[in-house]
C-alpha cells in the first residue's frame, strides 16, 4: 500500500476512530486501527467488539492495500507531524511514514486478523438533528450507573411511541428523561450503552446536520456520512420509569436556576463525601435556606423563591441534585415536592420536554 494524505485530515479521523478502542482489551490486534484503501478513499476502522467505528477520508492512492497500526503510536506520530502531505508506504507489515523532513518506520500487524464489524440487515432507520441528539445525551447520560451488578442501567433507554422519542437514564438515586419528536412510526424500545453515547457526544458537531440512526436486533448504527459508529445494545428489562414519576405534588417552588446552582455549589464545598455529600434545604414561603456542615465547619445560603403549597425540610446528595440542574438551560426552574421523604422533580420553566427526579436523603427532623 502507498498513499499520500493531508496530515490535518488524517489526524482528525484518527482521533475519531481512537474512541472505539478500549484500554482494557486482552487482544493485541484490538489495540490497532485497521487502515485500508477502499475505492478512492482511505478507510480507518477500530473496534473493541462492543463498539466499532469506521471513517472515510480523501487521499491520493498510489498503491492499494491494508495494514493494522498500533492506535496510540500511529496516532501520536500523525498528530506531531507538520501540517503538510503525509506519504505512507506499507511493505511486509512495515509502515514507512514520511512528512517533510520527518520519517518514521513502525511495525504493523496482519489486517486479515482484524475482526470485521457486523453486517446488519432488516433495520429501522430514522433521522435526527445532531444538536438535538447531543442535547438528549447531555441531559440524560450522566444519570446512568457505573454499577456492574445492574448492567441494564449502564445505558440510556430509547423508547419511541407515536413519533416521540423518550431518552431515559436512572441509577437508583435519580432519573433523567428527555423527550424529542422523531419522524418514525414504529414503536421501539432499546437500551444504548452510555459509553457509546459519551463517545458520540465528542464526535458529533454542534449543528443541525442530520444524523441517521439505524436499529437492528442487538445492534445500533449512527451514520454521520463519512463516519459510522456501531454498537451492541444492552440486553434486559429496563425499569418502568413511568411508575417513578408522579405528577401530584404538595409544594411547588420556582427559583432562578443559576442562583440556585451557585448556592448549591458553595454549600457543597463543606459537604462531606463520606456522608453522601449532604446538603439540607429549608423550603420556606418566599426563600430557600441551604445548609451544609462537616467537622471543618458549616455554611448557610439563602435564595429568593416563589412558593406554592406546604413548607418543608428536605436533604439531598449535592452531587445528584447539582448534576440535574447543570444540564438545564432555562433561566428559571420549578421544583415539585411531595414531602421530605419523596423524590423532588425538577423541570425547566421553558421546556416541558425535560424532567429530572432526585431522591432525598432521609434525616431525622432534629438534624435540619
Amino acid at each position: 500500500m502507498r498513499i499520500q494524505i493531508d496530515q490535518k485530515s488524517l489526524s482528525s479521523h484518527v482521533n475519531i476512530v481512537q474512541k472505539g478502542i478500549s484500554s482494557r482489551t486482552t487482544l493485541q490486534i484490538l489495540d490497532g486501527i485497521l487502515i485500508e484503501t477502499v475505492d478512492d478513499k482511505l478507510k480507518l476502522t477500530s473496534t473493541d467488539l462492543e463498539i466499532g467505528i469506521e471513517t472515510y477520508l480523501d487521499c491520493n492512492i498510489l498503491e492499494k492495500g491494508s495494514i493494522v497500526a498500533n492506535s496510540k503510536i500511529f496516532g501520536d506520530i500523525v498528530k506531531k507531524l507538520p501540517n503538510s502531505t503525509v506519504d505512507i508506504e506499507v511493505k511486509d507489515n512495515n509502515i514507512n511514514i514520511k512528512c517533510e523532513n520527518s520519517e518514521f518506520n513502525i511495525l504493523g500487524s496482519n489486517p486479515l486478523e482484524y475482526p470485521e464489524l457486523p453486517t446488519i440487515i432488516n433495520k429501522n432507520s430514522f433521522k435526527i438533528p445532531s444538536d438535538l441528539f447531543k442535547l438528549a445525551i447531555k441531559q440524560t447520560v450522566f444519570a446512568t450507573t457505573q454499577d456492574e451488578t445492574r448492567p441494564i442501567l449502564k445505558g440510556v433507554l430509547l423508547e419511541i411511541k407515536k413519533g416521540i422519542g423518550s431518552f431515559v437514564a436512572l441509577d437508583g438515586y435519580r432519573l433523567a428523561l428527555k423527550s424529542i419528536p422523531l419522524n418514525i412510526d414504529e414503536e421501539i424500545n432499546i437500551v444504548i450503552p452510555a459509553r457509546v453515547l459519551n463517545e458520540l457526544n465528542k464526535i458529533l458537531d454542534d449543528n443541525d446536520d442530520e444524523l441517521t440512526i439505524s436499529i437492528a436486533p442487538g445492534h445500533i448504527i449512527f451514520n454521520m456520512g463519512e463516519t459510522r459508529v456501531f454498537s451492541r445494545l444492552l440486553e434486559g428489562q429496563f425499569l418502568n420509569y413511568n411508575d417513578i414519576i408522579r405528577e401530584d405534588h404538595k409544594t411547588r417552588v420556582i427559583v432562578n436556576r443559576k442562583d440556585f446552582q451557585d448556592s448549591l455549589e458553595r454549600a457543597s464545598l463543606l459537604a462531606n463525601e463520606q456522608k453522601a455529600n449532604l446538603i439540607k434545604l429549608n423550603i420556606l414561603q418566599d426563600k430557600i435556606i441551604i445548609k451544609s456542615n462537616s467537622e471543618i465547619g458549616d455554611v448557610n445560603e439563602e435564595i429568593i423563591s416563589k412558593h406554592e403549597g406546604d413548607m418543608l425540610n428536605i436533604a439531598f446528595n449535592s452531587k445528584y441534585i447539582l448534576e440535574g440542574i447543570k444540564v438545564i438551560d432555562s433561566e428559571e426552574i420549578e421544583l415539585h415536592f411531595m414531602g421530605s421523604l419523596n423524590p423532588c422533580i425538577i423541570k425547566s420553566i421553558d421546556d416541558d420536554n425535560y424532567t429530572y427526579l432526585v431522591l432525598p436523603v432521609r434525616l431525622a427532623q432534629d438534624d435540619y
